[in-house]
């Protein structure tokens, strides 16, 4: 495997084997030369709208506040002790989302989104601990961070935010641009900001259990398929009638067995959930969509590509696409795999599509989720 840049010297496998899950690594320069993607005025004005998800923390006098978006007024940057914190930025800014892929060594599955972290003099988010992995990436001036791997995740009460109570670092690095700090899920760190900063936290899925089981209950509840109802032809008569008897409780046990999951089940589920956008996520049509002939000569010329806001993915004989799933043929399924993991297609590619798929693909730009290259 060949080295991936933002790990340094690491190959992707290297970093997996040892790191990943494992322990904190510190990569100095792991993009050299970083420059802020975004301004911050650029970063304002994202706050301030309502399809972005952002929010605001101070604390000023000793006294913590977070407030969600849109953020229609800031503190002045002259003011210490604040942090604005922008979500999901690769859903709206192609840099940011060019910078998210190049940790696609990581399966589409398990990447989330790339937040941005805009701090003045230091100013911070407190002493806390993740759920997922996390990648800390400098982009602008220092932050130091004071990491530790404890065990007790006692949190404050009566905060805001989830601050731990009992914070015990254990190592301290200060952060320049392009340095990247990586850390497993649930280990304690703090970050404060020496002057004004940014940086770019590019987190990972890791859904509870609980949320997943819930989430497939509702999705077989939506694809059950139970035709009949109970019938007792050789019913008795009975001297208890308040028993539920042993004939009710096999029938019934005989009809909720065929409830049970398959494999081909879980994948199926597994698939439209991961594919799923976010509640906050909605799509732009093309303002001037063209014709149907129009556009399947412009996709052969052109190419087609991925909307940043498209999630993608396959798994055996099914593709998934922003929460959709759909059984191509043989030939369609390479080519659809191919764009989901490139997230673009040429020419040649466009030409071998059968017409079920350019009808498809039609309509994927008509709803904002393709575009053409």
């Amino acid at each position: 495997m060949k080295n991936t840049s933002v790990l340094g010297s690491l190959t992707a496998s290297q970093f997996l084997k040892n790191y990943w899950q494992k322990k904190p690594l510190l990569i100095r320069q792991a993009i050299p030369d970083m420059q802020a993607l975004l301004s911050r005025e650029a970063l304002f004005e994202l706050a301030a709208r309502d399809d972005v998800e952002s929010r605001l923390i101070t604390n000023f006098r000793q006294q913590w506040k977070m407030q969600h978006g849109p953020q229609q007024q800031l503190p002045a940057i002259s003011k210490k002790n604040w942090t604005l914190l922008l979500q999901g930025v690769n859903l709206h800014e192609d840099e940011a989302d060019r910078l998210l892929h190049q940790f696609r060594f990581i399966p589409d599955s398990r990447l989330d989104d790339l937040m941005i972290s805009y701090a003045t003099d230091n100013g911070g988010v407190g002493a806390h601990f993740d759920s997922y992995d996390v990648f800390l990436l400098q982009a602008h001036g220092k932050r130091r961070w004071r990491i530790g791997a404890q065990k007790d995740l006692t949190l404050q009460e009566g905060m805001p935010l989830k601050i731990l109570k009992n914070f015990t670092p254990e190592q301290e690095f200060i952060l320049e641009p392009g340095d990247m700090l990586y850390l497993p899920p649930h280990y304690a760190h703090e970050g404060i900001a020496i002057g004004e900063c940014m940086t770019y936290s590019i987190g990972f899925r890791a859904p509870a259990w609980q949320e997943l089981g819930e989430s497939f209950l509702q999705f077989m509840a939506d694809t059950i398929d139970l035709p009949g109802s109970y019938t007792d032809p050789d019913l008795k008569a009975v001297n208890t009638p308040a028993k539920i008897s042993d004939d009710m409780l096999k029938a019934v046990a005989h009809e909720m067995a065929k409830l049970a999951s398959t494999a081909d089940d879980i994948a199926l589920f597994l698939g439209e959930y991961l594919s799923e956008p976010k509640a906050t996520v909605y799509f732009d049509p093309p303002q001037r969509p063209l014709s149907t002939l129009r556009f399947t000569a412009a996709a052969v010329k052109r190419g087609l590509k991925l909307h940043r806001k498209t999630r993608m993915l396959y798994r055996g004989k099914h593709i998934f696409i922003n929460g959709e799933s759909f059984q191509p043929g043989s030939s369609d399924k390479r080519i659809l795999s191919t764009l989901a993991d490139e997230r673009l297609i040429n020419a040649d590619l466009i030409k071998a599509a059968s017409p079920d798929l350019i009808e498809s693909w039609f309509q994927w730009y008509a709803d904002g989720w393709l575009t053409l290259a």
